[in-house]
């Protein structure tokens, strides 16, 4: 089988390096791909937004299936442009049609939808540049933190959690006034603050029938104790303690099965990955009950470089079966190591930074897996950044201190100027085992 894939991130590497173990890939593509996708196949100069290129790559490569990495395609519609294409509607291709995509394209839809099926979430409204006044008013109703999300697609960094009432005021005149997010805050939600612990669970569906996929919880601030800006994540853990038997039983009644009915319920196409992110809030009980801050259409970056190295299914059977509506036909088998990915970074990261750094060392790392973000080969073939995240090492093992361990001494093998990490990764949840 030939396959293509979509992006050119740390979650395409690791995508990839899964694909071309299965025995059904003759061949991979990836568009664009950077320097450590090209060890697992041919990287295609092609944006992940040229849906006409794309069809004409696939057509005259004889590609027979599509995995989209990103959400700004899915959501931009390349699930139905190739089911309204006669030449390419029988290729196989992963992720949710537009319509279904809106669960991560559009706050607000996502919310509405959570509440139709009665899926936990926090209480929430929407507002416009039009009724900014509201939205003033709704603030000064609630009780800090105050919680603003930008409703449309803004890379991972629409969210705004603020302590004092003025400043969250501020920021929501700079949101639908002045467009601080651009298009993506034409609409801000203002929800409800929830107190617990971030989580993320990631399940393949095929529309009907789904596999969960291992939890992940990944560190969003650049700096040491979760301070500093938001990034796109600076490291992942997989599986998350906490998130036993009992919780994860919770998740799947609570949230994935009326998730999928809802789907199913509202004709929405969706053959590909729903990425769950959750708040686990402490119970009366005693217990944890989870509640959906968000939904993506995709998988997350950097969970999956901590999620697929557990997967030990061959996932191009997987991804057959989902386009096909069999996926209850095949078994999921995961590794029951503990995974823990750390994120390097270039310099000046999330703000503005270099590329075009040489990288040294990987070659020093052993028995851990090293995936590319941002990097890509210079004139002279050698490796340098390109991108504020650059690198991830992500290392298994039998318990979490000496996973973590390993991609630490690993993490500090490779250099290049500048080259940033954090060092507490999974400390928090170290505490909790204690």
């Amino acid at each position: 089988m030939k396959i293509l894939l979509l992006g050119s991130g740390g979650r395409e590497h690791a995508i990839a390096a899964k694909i071309v173990e299965s025995k059904q890939c003759q061949q991979l593509f990836i568009a664009p791909g950077n320097a450590g996708t090209a060890e697992c196949g041919t990287n295609v100069d092609l944006k992940v937004d040229d849906f006409s290129g794309i069809g004409r790559f696939v057509i005259s490569n004889n590609v027979n299936m599509v995995v989209v990495g990103p959400e700004a395609p899915l959501v931009g519609g390349i699930v139905d442009y190739f089911a309204n294409n006669e030449k390419l509607k029988n290729v196989m291709i992963i992720g949710p049609s537009a319509a279904a995509a809106q669960l991560e394209g559009s706050k607000d839809f996502a919310k509405q939808f959570m509440q139709r099926h009665n899926i936990p979430t926090a209480a929430y409204r929407t507002f416009t540049r039009e009724t900014l006044n509201e939205g003033l008013n709704f603030l000064n109703e609630m009780k800090a933190p105050y919680v603003l999300k930008a409703d449309g697609l803004a890379a991972g960094k629409g969210v705004l959690i603020l302590d004092n009432l003025e400043e969250a005021k501020h920021e929501l005149c700079l949101m639908l006034k002045e467009e601080k997010f651009g298009k993506a805050s034409s609409s801000v939600v203002i929800e409800q603050y929830l107190s617990g612990i971030e989580l993320s669970v990631f399940v393949l569906t095929d529309g009907k029938h789904y596999k969960i996929l291992p939890s992940a919880k990944d560190y969003k601030r650049i700096g040491e104790g979760d301070t500093g800006l938001n990034t796109g994540g600076m490291g992942s853990i997989s599986p998350v303690p906490f998130a036993d038997k009992t919780f994860m039983q919770k998740v799947e009644h609570d949230i994935v099965a009326p998730t999928i009915k809802g789907l199913q319920k509202e004709g929405l196409r969706y053959n590909g990955f729903v990425f769950v992110g959750l708040m686990a809030v402490d119970a009366e009980d005693g217990t944890k009950d989870p509640y959906v801050i968000e939904y993506n259409v995709r998988m997350g970056d950097p969970e999956t470089e901590s999620v697929f190295p557990r997967i030990k299914s061959d996932i191009v059977e997987l991804f057959e079966r989902t386009w096909q509506g069999t996926l209850n036909l095949t078994n999921l088998e995961i590794d029951d190591r503990t995974a823990a990915c750390v994120m390097l970074t270039a310099e000046g990261y999330p703000g503005e930074y270099r590329k075009g750094d040489t990288i040294k060392g990987i070659e020093n790392v052993k028995g851990s897996i090293v995936f590319h973000a941002g990097t890509k080969l210079n004139n002279k073939g050698g490796l340098v950044t390109n991108g504020g995240r650059v690198l991830c090492v992500t290392s298994l093992d039998n318990s979490l201190p000496t996973a973590l361990l390993r991609s630490l001494q690993a993490a500090e093998q490779i250099k290049w100027r500048g080259r940033y990490y954090r060092h507490d990764i999974g400390q928090d949840l170290l505490k909790q085992m204690i």
